[in-house]
């Protein structure tokens, strides 16, 4: 396994060299490696030559990125994010403040499976903490109860430079602060994306302004600008706009309260569900005696993991739905499956339908949700990487093709229809907006309310198939 070492660096000339020193030698866990990466964000007083001489001593640890001109910590650091090619990466200044040999205790919960991210704070207690501007902590305080008051967060330092992430979770969170709004904005999104935080205590040695400090009360006002710009907008994914639809969607609660109303009364006690996404409608499911959320997804396996830390009876399980050998676990010990929004993505459905049909025990359930109606395939559709869209005919003769006898077919969410096809087939767009999201959900009483009268075809069919006797 390896660390990477993320380095910004700006006018530093006298105390790069020492640090880097310092992180080269740092105690790290038993077969654990290094990298550094260091990215000089446009330097005018030497430090580009000190950092150039320690790469080619070290250039089997060291690599070095230089910026034309100065753009600030937030850009330097999304440029060594793009380079960095180990398991996990921890933020570094370039002076001498923090103190390496606290690595090891900030990789602990990462290397146990317990975190996604660690902080490292200073002001839980520690072995050692230079005394130094009670304002200057004052207002670290101040924003940090006022980042955790809009991301429901305890930290205790939210802007401390200490941040270590798994690498592969790092790459995916967008980062568009150029400066030190950096930390308001990547707390936000751990927040939002439910990555499993965690807390260590560090020891700090703080410099004064006269030794160099950059950071100002104007980075204070930014940071307040940054976190109430990010408690109002969700920019959570770098790469897949399906991950973004499905954050989205998962913020509306009373449209998947009433997707769950409709398929809790089919459920068992013993309940697979297959592609459970970032859990929307799994913590609707619950409790259950027991109650296996799987997916194929590393970004949505996170959060599920997240989910079931202090939940009695749910486990997380890396499945996916076409392949027999990730049944093995508990084949026939089931006796309800969910499926929701998961047969679309799959080009030849039946593998996983007879899989569904062998894991069941007899007498079981399985809950099929897919897209309805082939006429609103669209921009959308081909953003959530769906293959097709269902008929409801279709769905029922694949279920019996897999052996099941169909008890029920119905439409759901037939309102629905209306925005897909204003926003994907006549607006082409990729991703729904968000305010209409906000009116949608708000007015879910009115859409379950007339929703059996409405004329035309559901948004999606669902279908209850029962394995016999």
């Amino acid at each position: 396994m390896k660390l990477s070492v993320l380095i910004p660096v700006y006018n530093e000339r006298y105390l790069v060299a020492e640090l880097v020193r310092r992180v080269l030698v740092a105690p790290l866990p038993e077969g654990v490696g290094r990298e550094i990466i260091i990215v000089d964000d446009g330097s005018r007083d030497g430090t580009v030559e000190v950092v150039a001489k320690m790469e080619s001593e070290h250039p089997d640890q060291i690599r070095f990125i230089q910026h034309e001109k100065n753009q600030g910590k937030g850009a330097a650091v999304r440029t060594a994010i793009r380079e960095a090619s180990g398991d996990f990466a921890i933020f570094q200044d370039a002076d001498l403040e923090y103190d390496p040999r606290d690595y090891e205790r900030l990789l602990e919960p990462l290397l146990s499976g317990q975190a996604d991210v660690v902080y490292g704070s200073r002001f839980l207690p520690s072995q050692r903490r230079r005394v130094l501007y009670f304002w200057h902590s004052l207002g670290n305080r101040f924003l940090t109860l006022l980042s955790n008051m809009f991301t429901n967060l305890n930290l205790t330092d939210m802007e401390t430079c200490y941040k270590v992430f798994r690498t592969e979770v790092l790459k995916t969170i967008p980062i568009r602060s150029n400066d030190f709004g950096l930390e308001p904005e990547i707390t936000a999104k751990v927040s939002k994306r439910g990555l499993r935080l965690y807390e260590v205590p560090i020891s700090y040695d703080g410099r004064t302004y006269l030794e160099g400090k950059k950071i100002g009360w104007r980075d204070g006002l930014r940071a307040l600008y940054v976190i109430l710009k990010y408690h109002f907008i969700d920019d959570l994914y770098d790469e897949k706009t399906g991950h973004a639809i499905l954050s989205d969607l998962s913020r509306a609660h009373r449209f998947n309260r009433w997707m769950a109303d409709i398929i809790r009364p089919e459920l068992g006690h013993s309940v697979l569900e297959v592609g459970a996404g970032i859990g929307n409608l799994t913590s609707q499911l619950l409790p259950r005696e027991r109650y296996i959320a799987s997916d194929f997804d590393d970004l949505h396996l996170d959060v599920l993991q997240n989910l079931a830390m202090n939940r009695v009876g749910l486990d997380v399980h890396r499945l996916d739905a076409s392949e027999a050998e990730g049944y093995a676990g508990f084949r026939g010990d089931i006796d309800s499956i969910v499926c929701l929004n998961v047969l679309e993505h799959i080009p030849q459905a039946a593998a996983s339908l007879k899989n569904f049909y062998d894991s069941l025990a007899p007498g079981g359930r399985v809950i099929i949700l897919v897209p309805q109606g082939k006429w609103l395939f669209c921009p959308l559709d081909e953003a959530l990487e769906h293959v097709k869209r269902y008929s409801p005919q279709e769905l029922r003769e694949e279920l019996e093709a897999a052996g099941f006898e169909v008890e029920k077919v119905r439409h759901f969410n037939r309102i629905g229809v209306i925005g897909w096809f204003l926003n994907g087939k006549l607006l082409r767009r990729v991703q729904l907006a968000k305010i209409q999201l906000k009116i949608y959900d708000s007015l879910v009483w009115l859409w379950r309310g007339i929703d059996r009268f409405l004329p035309w075809h559901g948004l999606s069919v669902i279908a209850v198939g029962r394995k016999p006797e």
